[in-house]
């Protein structure tokens, strides 16, 4: 009968997609400083992320990159050490050992633990939890560029996205100068940095391809570098990301978060 009734729910739900997931697995906690040097190449600026709350993650939710300054809420599964509610991380860096799905930086553990429990919670070590994806929310913060120091113009330039909002991810990243139709390609160098070597001249607008789950648009932004960009500043893009993602969920997953 069980067999049935995901058949049935395949059949109902092929076409669409649910509500973000909750996901069951284990963290393990480090330090800040560790997770803000990670693999996506925030640097020190991770440190002013959601108040320090930081998460290494598995390839899987890593992506290649595509998964830096996505946002999940995180809580563990035993209520006498941990609150309801949980605590909401960004990630900064790829968990590169699979036993854990997130490695939390410390203050993100303790954040999850009932009052007078926290040396409880960090005394397991590896912890139970359960966790679901949501936005990240900036207030009046728009989606920021910052010019990287390997950036040498005319010649190259690399760009660090910062302050993502919403529940997507960049997948491609175009640059023009302001009022011209050539668009030269980006490539994503590692994490949230692209660069490219056919840096158009004067004052540049982007466009990034961004993804929602099963759903893809365009986001265009049309002033953004001044002619006299500088490398390590950060650059207002005027715009910001604020789609609310899905994803397709295993068929008989119908755990919610109450």
């Amino acid at each position: 009968m069980a067999l049935f009734l995901c058949f049935l729910f395949s059949l109902i739900f092929s076409a669409t997609a649910c509500n973000r997931c909750v996901h069951h697995a284990k963290v393990a906690y480090t330090q800040q400083s560790a997770l803000s040097n990670g693999a996506c190449g925030y640097g020190s600026l991770a440190l002013g992320f959601n108040g320090g709350y930081l998460a290494a993650a598995v390839s899987s939710i890593y992506k290649g990159g595509a998964g830096c300054g996505a946002c999940f809420q995180i809580r563990c599964k035993d209520p006498t050490l941990c609150t309801k509610r949980g605590t909401k991380v960004i990630v900064t860096d790829l968990n590169q050992n699979n036993q854990t799905d997130f490695v939390l930086s410390s203050s993100a553990l303790m954040a999850m633990a009932n009052k007078g429990k926290g040396q409880d919670v960090s005394e397991l070590g590896v912890v139970h939890v359960e966790y679901k994806r949501v936005p990240c929310q900036y207030r009046n913060q728009n989606l920021a560029l910052r010019v990287e120091e390997m950036s040498q113009k005319p010649y190259y330039l690399a760009v660090k996205f910062l302050y993502q909002g919403g529940q997507t991810e960049i997948v491609g990243v175009d640059v023009a100068q302001v009022g011209s139709p050539n668009w030269s390609s980006m490539r994503r160098n590692y994490g949230a940095v692209w660069g490219t070597n056919q840096v158009p001249t004067g004052p540049l607008q982007f466009r990034m391809m961004v993804t929602s789950g099963y759903d893809g648009k365009t986001i265009w932004a049309q002033h953004v570098l001044p002619d006299d960009w500088k490398n390590g500043l950060i650059y207002d893009s005027g715009v910001q990301i604020t789609d609310i993602a899905q994803e397709g969920c295993s068929l008989c997953d119908v755990s919610s978060w109450k």
